[in-house]
């Protein structure tokens, strides 16, 4: 039974990711400017005849990096700085060089968008002023002062590390989520934080940019990074997008989307129509009624292989071991182990495992699945009345007779309950997936946190409660139909 059901988990993953790269992926990281340059990509290459497929918001610079290596995604918008800096670290100087070292991984950079956007520090204006401060350096002299960094940035070799130590600065840094940062700044809640030069949140929560006067930071040009086996037709594409954004102009369309509330698909277009690159079409106005349906549908696959595979592999499991109070502790404790690992830790360690995207998004899923269904079933199997074991043996019956006419009809309702547990701690899980690219409801609510929006992470919360109410009543419906009304009674009472 348990081959048969690993044999199972196999192939729906080998089905799901048949024929998946149609399609050129285009890729984001999860901040304002990865989101508009990678739609202003993919509203590029869709008004060039490509179909495209758009997975935005990965959680972190070596995520996104990995999934164009893995060829998960074939192009995604990056910084000539973050690649020497901090994928490629302590690559020798100059273009030439980080050319080559992207080409031993098949990879390559196109020619600059036409900005530099570099790390920053920033503070409020008020503090400036009474503080008198311009520069970094002038942190130093206040030494009570709170800072709050991105996670990344706290962690990369030209981060908050060498920052501290190029300047000698005596406080220490907490983590924030970069897109709650400048609010948390704007609230009084922190005094000092990372920036990108051109970041809109400079403009709209009228911030300071301290003057770098150590040239610590280095030159930080915005490329479109491409897998070298891209097609030539979406490579010669992307090659008209070079020189098109200033600083300034990178600046104030972030601007524009935090402030005139202008969404990231209307602000491609209009950049692209501005430039003479593309005219809207069908395909850029996509409705907020089928996008959210799209996704509800991309979440209800990732739940329902997993929690199918999940339920072959429990009950499986759960009717070998079941006889057996050793084993079965056995087989418990190690699935319960699994439900202390944090999703988001999981999720990431899967990346080497299995890549990213949906498939590790579908094998966390399964694995949280395992213990509610296995638990039930187990429990349901072992508190069988011995008497009515005793009848069945007496009566004759073989094992597979007892399995299938007396202990399965009696353990039905509690296999059943571990489903929906299941089920709905996948559904809310799954949101968690976005940030390896796995789509679903999580999108717009990893979006809207990157940007701050309500809005956005409400066009993802709400339909995923919804998804998670209309499973419960679904199960309830289930188990007045398939279960009868006495051993529906016997689980209430037990």
């Amino acid at each position: 039974m348990r081959k048969r059901s690993a044999w199972i988990i196999a192939l729906v993953l080998l089905l799901h990711g048949s024929g998946a790269m149609a399609k050129i992926a285009v890729g984001s990281k999860n901040f304002t400017e990865g989101y508009v340059l990678a739609e202003v990509m993919a509203q590029l290459l869709e008004a060039r005849g490509l179909e495209v497929e758009r997975r935005f918001g990965f959680g972190g610079t070596m995520i996104c990096f990995q999934a164009l290596v893995n060829n998960e995604i074939q192009v995604y918008p990056e910084y000539t700085g973050t690649l020497r800096e901090a994928v490629y670290q302590g690559l020798e100087a100059g273009p030439a060089a980080l050319r080559r070292r992207l080409a031993e991984d098949g990879l390559a950079i196109l020619p600059s968008l036409g900005f530099n956007n570099s790390y920053a520090i920033a503070v409020s204006r008020e503090l400036a002023q009474r503080e008198g401060l311009e520069n970094i350096g002038d942190l130093a002299k206040l030494p009570d002062l709170r800072i709050a960094v991105s996670h990344e940035f706290r962690e990369r070799s030209d981060g908050w590390i060498g920052l501290k130590q190029r300047y000698q600065l005596p406080q220490d840094s907490a983590g924030i989520e970069h897109g709650l940062a400048y609010q948390a700044l704007a609230e009084g809640k922190i005094d000092v934080t990372d920036a990108y030069t051109t970041d809109g949140d400079l403009l709209h929560y009228d911030l300071v940019v301290l003057q770098d006067t150590l040239n610590y930071f280095p030159a930080y040009l915005a490329v479109p990074l491409i897998r070298n086996d891209l097609p030539a037709a979406a490579r010669s594409a992307l090659e008209e997008l070079a020189g098109s954004l200033s600083d300034d102009g990178m600046r104030q369309l972030n601007a524009r989307i935090l402030n005139d509330d202008l969404t990231i698909v209307a602000a491609a277009s209009e950049f692209l129509k501005r430039q003479g690159l593309s005219e809207p079409s069908a395909q850029n106005q996509r409705g907020l009624l089928m996008s959210t349906l799209s996704r509800t549908l991309e979440h209800l696959k990732l739940t329902g292989i997993a929690l199918l595979a999940a339920a072959a592999v429990a009950i499986g499991i759960a009717l070998g071991v079941f006889r057996s109070r050793r084993w079965s502790r056995i087989v418990l404790y190690v699935a319960g182990l699994l439900q202390t690992i944090p999703s988001i830790a999981l999720l990431a360690l899967l990346i080497p495992l299995a890549g990213i995207g949906q498939v590790p998004a579908i094998i966390a899923l399964f694995l949280y699945s395992l213990l509610p269904i296995l638990r039930n079933t187990v429990t349901a199997l072992t508190t069988i009345d011995p008497l009515l074991r005793h009848v069945a043996h007496a009566l004759g019956l073989n094992s597979k007779q007892r399995l299938r006419k007396i202990y399965l009809p009696l353990a039905a309702p509690h296999i059943l309950s571990g489903l929906r547990i299941a089920a709905v701690v996948s559904i809310g899980t799954a949101t968690l997936a976005a940030f390896i690219g796995a789509g679903g409801l999580g999108e717009p609510i990893v979006t809207g946190l990157a940007l701050n929006d309500t809005r956005l992470i409400l066009e993802g919360a709400l339909p995923a409660a919804g998804l998670a109410v209309a499973t419960e009543l679904l199960f309830e419906a289930a188990e007045r139909w398939l279960i009868p009304a006495h051993l529906a009674s016997r689980q209430t009472a037990a």
